[in-house]
Protein backbone atom coordinates (compact mmCIF):
# COMPACT_ATOMS: atom_id res chain seq x y z
CA UNK A 1 0.00 0.00 0.00
CA UNK A 2 1.27 3.05 -0.76
CA UNK A 3 1.50 5.35 2.03
CA UNK A 4 0.44 9.62 1.51
CA UNK A 5 3.32 12.14 1.97
CA UNK A 6 2.66 13.37 5.66
CA UNK A 7 3.38 16.91 4.29
CA UNK A 8 0.94 19.17 2.09
CA UNK A 9 -2.01 17.06 2.39
CA UNK A 10 -3.04 17.67 6.08
CA UNK A 11 -4.34 21.46 7.62
CA UNK A 12 -1.81 23.40 9.25
CA UNK A 13 1.22 25.58 9.06
CA UNK A 14 3.08 23.82 11.58
CA UNK A 15 4.09 20.35 12.67
CA UNK A 16 2.08 20.28 15.66
CA UNK A 17 -0.90 22.06 13.78
CA UNK A 18 -0.58 18.67 11.15
CA UNK A 19 -1.07 16.12 13.64
CA UNK A 20 -3.88 18.23 15.97
CA UNK A 21 -5.84 18.06 12.47
CA UNK A 22 -5.69 14.45 12.42
CA UNK A 23 -6.63 14.49 16.98
CA UNK A 24 -3.09 13.88 17.95
CA UNK A 25 -2.64 16.66 20.88
CA UNK A 26 -0.94 15.75 23.72
CA UNK A 27 -3.02 15.27 26.62
CA UNK A 28 -5.45 13.10 24.20
CA UNK A 29 -6.48 9.62 24.13
CA UNK A 30 -6.24 7.74 21.26
CA UNK A 31 -7.82 4.65 20.33
CA UNK A 32 -4.82 2.39 19.12
CA UNK A 33 -6.56 0.74 16.09
CA UNK A 34 -6.38 4.60 15.14
CA UNK A 35 -3.29 5.64 15.66
CA UNK A 36 -2.40 2.47 13.44
CA UNK A 37 -4.76 4.01 10.41
CA UNK A 38 -2.82 7.08 11.11
CA UNK A 39 0.55 5.58 10.88
CA UNK A 40 -0.22 3.86 7.50
CA UNK A 41 -2.37 6.71 6.11
CA UNK A 42 -0.81 9.89 6.24
CA UNK A 43 3.33 8.47 6.90
CA UNK A 44 3.23 9.27 10.92
CA UNK A 45 5.74 7.51 13.12
CA UNK A 46 3.41 6.62 15.88
CA UNK A 47 5.98 5.11 19.24
CA UNK A 48 4.35 3.56 21.87
CA UNK A 49 6.07 3.51 24.94
CA UNK A 50 5.43 1.21 27.93
CA UNK A 51 7.48 3.54 30.76
CA UNK A 52 6.02 6.86 31.79
CA UNK A 53 9.37 8.29 32.43
CA UNK A 54 10.60 7.44 29.09
CA UNK A 55 8.05 8.52 27.41
CA UNK A 56 8.01 12.01 29.32
CA UNK A 57 11.60 13.01 30.19
CA UNK A 58 13.47 11.74 27.38
CA UNK A 59 13.85 12.17 23.57
CA UNK A 60 12.84 9.17 21.28
CA UNK A 61 16.50 9.73 20.40
CA UNK A 62 18.02 9.01 23.82
CA UNK A 63 15.69 5.73 24.28
CA UNK A 64 16.77 4.64 21.46
CA UNK A 65 20.64 4.20 21.70
CA UNK A 66 19.74 2.89 24.79
CA UNK A 67 17.74 0.48 23.83
CA UNK A 68 18.38 -0.63 20.43
CA UNK A 69 20.43 -3.22 20.37
CA UNK A 70 17.25 -4.88 22.49
CA UNK A 71 14.85 -6.55 20.19
CA UNK A 72 12.12 -5.12 19.30
CA UNK A 73 9.44 -7.06 21.41
CA UNK A 74 11.90 -6.60 24.14
CA UNK A 75 11.86 -2.22 24.23
CA UNK A 76 10.32 -0.64 26.45
CA UNK A 77 8.68 0.91 22.96
CA UNK A 78 7.61 -0.23 20.09
CA UNK A 79 6.13 1.08 16.48
CA UNK A 80 1.90 1.29 16.58
CA UNK A 81 2.14 -0.45 12.82
CA UNK A 82 4.40 -3.74 14.39
CA UNK A 83 1.94 -3.64 18.02
CA UNK A 84 -0.76 -4.31 16.12
CA UNK A 85 0.19 -6.75 13.96
CA UNK A 86 2.04 -8.45 16.57
CA UNK A 87 -1.76 -8.82 18.85
CA UNK A 88 -3.23 -9.13 15.49
CA UNK A 89 -1.17 -12.33 14.75
CA UNK A 90 -0.98 -13.45 18.18
CA UNK A 91 -4.29 -12.70 19.70
CA UNK A 92 -7.30 -13.87 17.09
CA UNK A 93 -9.66 -12.46 19.51
CA UNK A 94 -7.66 -9.30 19.27
CA UNK A 95 -10.53 -6.87 17.33
CA UNK A 96 -13.33 -8.20 19.51
CA UNK A 97 -11.82 -7.61 22.43
CA UNK A 98 -10.41 -3.59 21.50
CA UNK A 99 -14.19 -3.39 20.37
CA UNK A 100 -14.89 -4.65 24.08
CA UNK A 101 -12.29 -2.53 26.14
CA UNK A 102 -10.89 -0.02 23.46
CA UNK A 103 -6.98 0.47 24.15
CA UNK A 104 -6.29 4.19 24.65
CA UNK A 105 -2.78 5.58 24.40
CA UNK A 106 -2.43 8.74 25.87
CA UNK A 107 -0.43 11.31 23.31
CA UNK A 108 2.43 12.67 25.22
CA UNK A 109 4.62 14.38 22.15
CA UNK A 110 3.95 15.30 18.59
CA UNK A 111 6.05 17.31 16.42
CA UNK A 112 8.78 16.22 13.05
CA UNK A 113 11.87 15.13 12.99
CA UNK A 114 14.24 13.61 10.15
CA UNK A 115 13.97 9.85 8.78
CA UNK A 116 16.13 7.48 9.73
CA UNK A 117 15.85 5.96 6.32
CA UNK A 118 16.15 9.04 3.74
CA UNK A 119 16.84 12.44 6.60
CA UNK A 120 13.36 13.93 4.84
CA UNK A 121 11.26 15.32 7.56
CA UNK A 122 8.46 13.50 8.78
CA UNK A 123 5.74 13.91 11.54
CA UNK A 124 5.97 11.82 14.69
CA UNK A 125 4.15 11.42 17.81
CA UNK A 126 4.50 9.39 21.09
CA UNK A 127 2.07 8.04 23.15
CA UNK A 128 2.26 5.90 26.49
CA UNK A 129 0.23 2.25 26.89
CA UNK A 130 -1.96 2.55 29.82
CA UNK A 131 -0.74 0.40 32.87
CA UNK A 132 -2.42 -3.07 33.61
CA UNK A 133 -3.58 -1.74 37.16
CA UNK A 134 -5.63 1.05 35.16
CA UNK A 135 -7.71 -1.37 33.46
CA UNK A 136 -11.51 -1.68 34.93
CA UNK A 137 -13.04 -4.22 33.61
CA UNK A 138 -16.40 -3.73 34.84
CA UNK A 139 -16.36 0.38 33.86
CA UNK A 140 -17.96 1.36 30.25
CA UNK A 141 -15.64 1.64 27.63
CA UNK A 142 -13.99 4.72 27.65
CA UNK A 143 -14.67 7.99 25.48
CA UNK A 144 -11.68 8.80 23.33
CA UNK A 145 -10.82 12.16 22.19
CA UNK A 146 -11.49 11.21 18.80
Amino acid sequence: MQKKPAHGTLAGATAEEKLGSLGLVPGRTVDVRTLGRIANTHNVEITLFFEDDLARNRTFESVKEEFGNFSEYERPYINVTSFLQFTRENGPSFEATMEAFPLMIEIVKTGEKLAEKDHKPVLFATGLMPFLDEFDVNAPPPEPNI
